[in-house]
């Protein structure tokens, strides 16, 4: 069953189709287990930040959370929920005064992701103001689309200093063999990594952060990506360069992150 609800009603195909072609939005994403949420504050604090990035003006916590629940009784209670906010004003113009944004809420089936192992397309981009999610993006569906040209499975993004950065809906987190190691480039702030670096360092697990080139890849004892599916799919290629599948380190990972507790929205 999946559900499309608009400002806090059952949406109708004349309020949606005008969204269709709204490009000036952001939004998150997450999966639903039990009708609860792994890192709720962390989805009400990325759409906080960029809805005042973008529209100069976010909606209360109260109202969007009151909106997610809404949505979350006429819905199963695993699913995955994907809720994204624009500008009644539209785009391709000057915005006369900050402007309450309008809230899409969409449910549809749960996910957990692809088993893997993925072997990454190395490809040099940079994603427009990467500390948002925003919509629209068709570099990342024409990179994975060129990976799966090459006989591969998705794409990685180098930045102009050749610094690994995202993968085109994905965060990117190796081994060194001790501690997890986290890239150091402009990116988006998953909302899965985050919990799993807040979780880690509660429960005195090492990680840090590293700058991280094609070169590097080759010293690492693993690596996976992450993202609202899954806290880690096995990655046993990037660029050239071939990785160890690590089974102990997928298991840290999803440790740190079922250590997360789960909460009503």
């Amino acid at each position: 069953m999946s559900l499309a609800q608009l400002n806090g009603h059952r949406a109708s195909s004349a309020e949606l189709a005008p969204l269709a072609f709204a490009g000036y939005a952001h939004f998150t994403a997450m999966q639903v287990r039990g009708g609860k949420v792994r890192g709720l504050d962390l989805h009400l604090a990325r759409l906080r930040h960029a809805c005042l990035a973008l529209f100069g003006q976010a909606m209360p916590d109260a109202a969007l959370l009151a909106q997610l629940r809404t949505a979350l009784q006429h819905s199963p209670a695993d699913c995955s929920l994907t809720a994204t906010l624009s500008c009644p004003a539209g785009e391709f113009a000057v915005a006369a005064a900050p402007a309450m944004p309008q809230l899409l809420v969409r449910t549809g089936p749960p996910s957990d992701g692809p088993p893997g192992p993925l072997r990454l397309l190395a490809v040099e981009h940079e994603r427009m103001l990467p500390s948002i999610k925003h919509v629209g993006e068709i570099a990342k569906t024409y990179y994975l689309r060129e990976a799966a040209r090459q006989g591969l499975d998705d794409a990685v993004f180098l930045d102009r200093e050749g610094r690994l950065s995202e993968g085109t809906i994905w965060n990117l987190a190796f081994w060194d063999g001790q501690a997890v190691v986290w890239p150091v480039a402009a990116m988006l702030a998953g909302t899965t990594m985050s919990i799993v670096r807040r979780q880690l360092e509660r429960l005195g697990l090492p990680q840090r952060e590293q700058e991280m080139r094609l070169a590097d890849v080759a010293g690492m004892g693993g690596a996976v990506v992450m993202n609202s599916w899954t806290p880690g799919v096995p990655v046993t290629r990037i660029g050239a360069i071939d990785l160890p599948s690590a089974p102990a380190f997928l298991a840290l990972l999803r440790r740190a992150y079922e250590a997360e507790a789960l909460l009503l929205p």
